[in-house]
């Protein structure tokens, strides 16, 4: 088909080459020859009377031309993906999607096994993969490398739609034999200690970090890991804190040698929301997919409180 003398099919190509800016890469993702996307590519040369990729030692840059069309057609491309994937109906034992979604190793740890056991006890031939989340993770949603994200509230767009999943505490934990654990933590403790800092690794801020910053507290952070699930482990056989979930914290509390602390200070509870992409708002997988997550969210949540009320009560 073409559209002012061009091939739409040539769209498609020069999607894939802006975003990988790699001939062969390229072609292998569009299960293609490598000579057929260099003809793809000079076509759209051709059409454009643009470089549109240009060499550069051993990589491709994008030319100005190349970089204004990156986000319109990116944009096209999610809104044809998104009618084409989309099917008025949605029978969920019948389905055979692909679903992407992004989230954290807490929210792998908490909410998506009993998740996950919902979706495939519900639609067996669905297809979950859970990808990591990175810095401004919600562009992911909008090069439509992803179906769903799971993240604080502060970290969603205000450009797409999104829902409260459930709320989380901070708490602190430190070694169960340091002195720390002896009696209330106080914020001079607190301040004074070194901590262990989950640090994402592609540079990227934590909720913890980014409520620090708006408190005007200062931690000392000593050791830092890329893992929010190590923190407990390496505050072991130390005087240092992790602040972590407290969901989190009470799934490790077992492996023994830690305990959980009060923070010294008020600390507003993390709002972990659900969203997805603006054109995907109907797409009735989705609709049915955050519904499970909703339900998970729930049972578990009633879950741990049975679980706190027969510690409370000694039984």
């Amino acid at each position: 088909m073409r559209f002012k003398n061009l091939d739409l099919n040539l769209l498609v190509a020069l999607d894939t080459l802006i975003r990988v800016r790699n001939v062969s890469r390229a072609a292998e993702e569009m299960f293609i020859t490598q000579s057929a996307m260099s003809n793809a590519l000079g076509r759209l040369r051709d059409y454009f009377d643009d470089p549109l990729l240009i060499q550069v030692g051993r990589s491709m840059e994008l030319s100005p031309l190349a970089s204004s069309l990156a986000q319109p057609l990116r944009d096209i491309i999610v809104r044809i993906e998104a009618a084409v994937v989309s099917t008025p109906s949605f029978i969920p034992e019948e389905s055979t999607r692909s679903i992407n979604m992004i989230v954290s190793d807490y929210t792998l740890s908490t909410i998506m096994p009993l998740f996950l056991r919902h979706v495939t006890a519900r639609a067996p031939g669905m297809q979950i993969h859970f990808k990591p989340q990175q810095n401004y993770p919600h562009l992911l949603l909008e090069r439509g490398e992803a179906d769903l994200l799971v993240a604080p509230s502060e970290f969603c767009s205000t450009n797409h739609p999104s829902e409260l999943l459930l709320e989380e505490q901070i708490v602190c934990v430190v070694d169960a034999n340091s002195h720390l654990a002896q009696g209330a933590l106080t914020e001079k403790a607190f301040l004074a200690a070194g901590h262990v800092v989950m640090q994402p690794p592609n540079g990227g801020e934590t909720f913890v970090q980014r409520v620090c910053d708006k408190l005007g507290v200062k931690i000392r952070a000593e050791v830092s890991t890329f893992s929010f699930g190590s923190l407990m482990l390496l505050v072991k056989g130390s005087d240092r804190i992790a602040m972590i979930q407290r969901s989190l914290a009470e799934n490790l509390i077992k492996l023994g040698g830690v305990r959980i602390m009060e923070p010294p200070f008020s600390i507003p509870p993390m709002r972990q929301c659900l969203q997805w992409h603006s054109y995907r708002t109907r797409d009735p997988a989705l609709v049915w997919l955050r519904a499970q997550m909703h339900e998970a969210a729930q049972k578990r949540s009633i879950s741990h409180l049975a679980d706190l009320q027969f510690l409370a009560h000694g039984l």
